[in-house]
């Protein structure tokens, strides 16, 4: 991690200014940015991904997150104020990722949300990888319910179905309960999906 004041070129570690053509706050420069990427890429190797988390980049995705999951090195830069320099991310080719629409102070929060579901993909980090497997988005689906002990609480029982023993029935309705869910809650990821089960 590195901070970005630490390549201030003035005694007052500034790293933002007005911005061109008036408006509200301030934004990052692009000269300090630049400085910080250099310390940050010193090797030789160049296959890194630059990731700038952004309201206006493209929505982050279950499939993006597995691509970076599987990406030698990232380089994220976390913004703040009204935004960075455009220059800096065009020269150095970031890619904006959003993490939905809203707007947070800064991008670290959403870098840690990153990191982490890169981080839970890779080898042995989730004890039982199979449950990679049946979780939100990776069938193209959200997840079914969940239920544990004790069978009934307050009022509430569990599915019969999930004591019955029967796991076929018990997969055919945890298909039908992420396909409900999916449904209700995501309609975009359904149309989705109903056009891939549709695929001959």
């Amino acid at each position: 991690t590195l901070n970005i004041r630490d390549y201030a070129i003035d005694k007052h570690k500034t790293v933002d200014d007005l911005p061109f053509g008036g408006g509200p706050g301030m934004v990052m420069r692009p000269d300090v940015i630049d400085q910080a990427l250099k310390s940050a890429c010193q090797d030789s190797d160049k296959s890194r991904t630059f990731i700038y988390l952004s309201p206006k980049g493209r929505p982050l995705n279950h499939k993006r997150v597995k691509q970076l999951a599987n990406t030698p090195k990232v380089v994220m830069l976390c913004g703040r104020f009204e935004g960075v320099d455009q220059r800096v991310l065009d020269t150095w080719e970031f890619e904006e990722v959003s993490l939905g629409d809203f707007v947070l102070a800064g991008g670290e929060v959403a870098s840690m949300s990153l990191i982490e579901a890169c981080v839970r993909l890779l080898p042995g980090v989730v004890g039982t990888p199979e449950s990679l497997e049946e979780e939100s988005f990776a069938q193209g689906l959200l997840e079914y319910p969940h239920y544990t002990r004790p069978r009934s609480w307050q009022g509430h029982d569990v599915p019969e179905v999930l004591l019955s023993g029967h796991h076929e029935q018990i997969r055919t309705w945890r298909l039908e309960q992420a396909e409900k869910i999916t449904k209700e809650s995501r309609p975009d990821m359904w149309q989705d999906y109903v056009k891939k089960e549709c695929k001959p």
